[in-house]
């Protein structure tokens, strides 16, 4: 790692401070660990490409893949739809902080208001059955044996709206999604993988938080 000069452990220090008043999933070491990541990876984007002010797209699903083990891009694409709150096209550094926040100790209500996100493909504030087909189709594995998964998926798709959708209008509201998930937690990564494991995080939590000399 490149060595910091007192005036960026001077700004270093003053992130930490401010990101600290607006968010209790870390404490201040962690904080830290969280923006020498993203500048980490602010400095390998930018040096590969035209400076951006904060990470793109690409950027983001490599390491959702690399640290997250996440391999399914149409959730991929949500998931940075969910972290870039202002819908820039961006994640600045405190986007990166609160989606990691839900992202690795969320509560089950922000967990749900994420995989909503992600899952609301146009952003329309519903989760519609063209769009669940889409996410199921490529979350599905396809048999050699199968002459035709769509078939599957269709009767899959019925079930779940049958399930969730519980005012019967053809689409999943915000309070649909919440209620069939309190009453049924599977259904919070219904459609797709959109979270990682716990298992995910604790690998996270040792690459990233633990003290080396530890």
């Amino acid at each position: 790692m490149i060595e910091m000069t007192a005036k960026s452990r001077k700004v270093l220090h003053a992130q930490v401070e401010a990101l600290s008043r607006k968010i209790d999933r870390f404490n201040k070491v962690e904080l830290e660990k969280l923006i020498l990541m993203f500048n980490n990876l602010m400095m390998e984007q930018n040096s590969q490409g035209r400076p951006a002010n904060g990470l793109k797209r690409g950027k983001f699903r490599g390491l959702l893949q690399s640290t997250f083990e996440m391999t399914n891009g149409l959730m991929m694409d949500g998931v940075f739809r969910s972290f870039d709150k202002d819908g820039d096209g961006v994640i600045i550094l405190e986007e990166w902080v609160r989606g990691l926040a839900v992202f690795l100790r969320g509560t089950l209500e922000e967990k749900m208001k994420h995989a909503f996100r992600v899952y609301d493909l146009n952003n329309d504030k519903y989760i519609s059955k063209d769009e669940i087909f889409h996410m199921l189709k490529h979350s599905f594995i396809k048999w050699p044996s199968e002459e035709d998964p769509e078939e599957g998926i269709k009767d899959v798709l019925e079930m779940t709206m049958k399930k969730m959708d519980l005012d019967h209008d053809g689409l999943l509201s915000y309070e649909d999604f919440e209620k069939s998930i309190l009453d049924e937690n599977l259904f919070l990564q219904a459609f797709g993988p959109c979270l990682p494991d716990n298992t995910v995080i604790d690998k996270f939590d040792q690459l990233v938080f633990k003290d080396p000399e530890q």
